[in-house]
């Protein structure tokens, strides 16, 4: 057997490697070129669009029933951000197509200023991942991939939901691919009221109207693949996104304030597979823009403008069958400046630029068809920031056939955002990355068509920063103290297909214990409990499902104080569709059915039992 096809066979056993299988690499082409291999070594929850149809008012509330990360939102449609096995928002990366769109200016993404509709997958991975997504992939990362196939021909869908609290969703998409060329247009349109009312929840005499808590956004994705030779793509991914929230007041005579965003994202990439090597280099522009108005009929009070040039090169190659390097360079440009109306308050953040690069290496070493290893190390160069030296080490172990485990040990940091470093007054030049070391273990049982995925995991967090009132009055950043994070993630799934039946079972839980070594207490926003579930049921034209979120008790204080905390609370949401002539499909849903009053944010209350309908055309 001559080499190359003993490397074809190998790649193909593990699950068909990116670069070992020539036919998978003619048909689909991939954004993110490392997601495959991450998925050789990590567990990684992956989120379809039929998934995002059951929740799809926003991202938050995908994320929030379909994963086990925390979502902070204040109040539905606002402000939101995510937490990671106990960690930040800062600690978890958004990834666009292999490209982290972390906020420059805060170090985050705000989950509700991302488009929900536009991606092909959702990818979800916990754990350590700075090696190679770079800064704030501590807790884990959010993936947002795109797609394009070959050689498909003509397709093209809509979708549209009507639901409470004058909402409106509507989807669209259209692709056309050859042999040579993929095209695909996708474009999103939300918008609602949001005037959701919470008797429960007391403001002055009267319960909680959401007054002013109207959102829309829009989204517009272009992607373009062409293939100029056997083994050469092309490629071109646009997003376009604009989106308004007002911000609720909880008194009748209350100032209405808003806050815009928009979002520009358009990356070209360059790509070579072959058989034993591959090449992918990639350029992106992204903008990332605010306004706050603090009236609603009056200019824009404050704002800021962020611009970066990204270029980024991924390189692989199997020295032998047995053997595969990688080496991934990168550099960017971050920008921005800040706007601020009031020239009286010199608050806010001025013109800052600033250059960042950075060089990894891996090897991953195919022992056996049942056994791997991959390890990486890294060095990133911020301008005026001192980096650590990073590393990874990854194993994975097909011990029997019904057991599967794999281990994961790693070095993790986040340098400071723009606004860490620059707002005035308060920003501090004198911050260093915080870091963190992670080790977690996975152990994948399977028996027949039911799968179990135990993973404990450990974090150790140094030089956490922190926002602190000040003696002069105004708030800054410092290194304050450390973290220990440590826990269990779960997940069971249960597939069972019998003549026009199916049944799908999907149900985790999660244990996060994340502690202030310098109190020894629980850090705020971290509920220890947190358990979803899915159960789906098909017959024939038909499907119901019922769908489940148990969130423990969650301290919204640093010491611990129950009182403020938010208590225990459990969600559950239900729908049913039915599928006409393969093209059309006609839905209807119940979210929260228990009509349940529950927050995320303390003093935010959530919307209790609405409703939606839906239809989806396949074209």
């Amino acid at each position: 057997m001559d080499i190359k096809r003993s490397l074809l066979l190998l790649c193909s056993s593990f699950g068909s490697f990116l670069f070992g299988q020539e036919k998978a690499v003619d048909t689909i082409y991939i954004f993110d070129s490392q997601m495959k291999k991450a998925k050789l070594f990590h567990p990684v929850r992956t989120i379809t669009p039929k998934d995002i149809e059951k929740n799809s008012t926003n991202l938050s509330e995908l994320l929030r029933f379909q994963s086990s990360i925390y979502i902070k939102e204040n109040g539905r449609g606002a402000v939101s951000s995510p937490s990671f096995r106990g960690t930040t928002a800062q600690q978890t990366a958004f990834v666009w197509n292999g490209i982290n769109i972390n906020s420059s200016f805060l170090g985050q993404g705000d989950v509700n200023n991302i488009p929900l509709f536009g991606y092909d997958q959702i990818d979800i991975k916990a754990g350590g991942g700075s090696v190679v997504y770079g800064s704030g992939a501590i807790g884990g990362s959010i993936h947002l991939n795109n797609i394009l196939d070959f050689n498909k021909g003509f397709k093209a869908s809509f979708f549209s939901e009507v639901a409470s609290f004058d909402t409106y969703n509507n989807f669209a998409q259209a692709g056309f691919s050859n042999k040579k060329l993929s095209i695909k247009v996708l474009g999103s349109y939300i918008t609602s009221q949001n005037d959701y009312k919470v008797p429960e929840f007391v403001v002055g005499n009267t319960g909680f109207h959401n007054t002013n808590g109207r959102y829309y956004n829009t989204s517009v994705n272009i992607g373009v693949a062409y293939k100029i030779a056997d083994h050469q793509t092309i490629s071109w991914q646009n997003q376009i996104f604009d989106a308004s929230q007002h911000y609720p007041i909880f008194e009748l005579n209350g100032n209405k304030t808003k806050y815009k965003a928009q979002t520009l994202r358009s990356l070209i990439a360059w790509d070579i597979h072959k058989s034993n090597l591959s090449n992918s280099l990639k350029m992106a522009y992204t903008e990332d823009n605010f306004q706050y108005f603090s009236d609603l009929n009056q200019p824009k009070a404050s704002g800021a403008d962020g611009k970066n040039y990204i270029f980024k090169n991924d390189f692989n190659y199997f020295i032998t069958p047995k053997i595969n390097i990688n080496a991934i360079g990168e550099f960017q440009v971050n920008k921005g400046e800040g706007y601020q109306s009031d020239k009286n308050n010199q608050s806010g953040i001025g013109v800052v630029s600033r250059n960042v690069g950075s060089l990894s290496g891996l090897i991953r070493y195919f022992a056996t068809k049942d056994l791997r290893f991959e390890a990486g190390i890294k060095k990133d160069f911020v301008e005026d920031i001192s980096s650590p030296l990073l590393y990874s080490f990854s194993g994975k172990w097909n011990a029997v056939k019904w057991y599967h485990m794999g281990i994961n040990f790693s070095k993790n940091f986040r340098y400071p955002s723009f606004n860490d470093l620059y707002w005035q007054p308060g920003g501090n030049l004198d911050l260093v990355p915080e870091t963190s070391i992670n080790i977690d273990m996975n152990h994948e049982f399977s028996f027949g068509d039911f799968k179990i995925s135990l993973s404990p995991y450990y974090m150790d967090i140094k030089n956490l920063i922190n926002w602190l009132p000040t003696s002069f009055g105004y708030w800054a950043p410092f290194n304050t103290y450390r973290v220990e994070s440590y826990g269990l993630e779960s997940q069971i799934t249960w597939n069972k297909t019998f003549g026009k039946h199916a049944l799908r079972l999907d149900g985790g839980y999660t244990y996060s214990k994340s502690i202030n070594k310098d109190t020894d207490m629980q850090r705020m926003y971290v509920p220890m409990h947190k358990a979803v579930g899915n159960i789906e049921y098909g017959y024939s034209l038909f499907k119901v499902y019922a769908q489940g979120m148990f969130n423990g008790l969650t301290y919204t204080t640093s010491d611990e104080k129950r009182s403020a905390a938010i208590d225990p609370y459990f969600i559950l949401n239900a729908g049913i569709s039915a599928s006409l002539f393969k093209k059309y499909t006609l839905g209807f849903k119940v979210n929260n059915v228990t009509d349940t009053y529950y927050q995320t944010v303390s003093l935010y209350p959530m919307p209790k039992r609405n409703y939606s309908v839906y239809a989806t055309i396949n074209f």
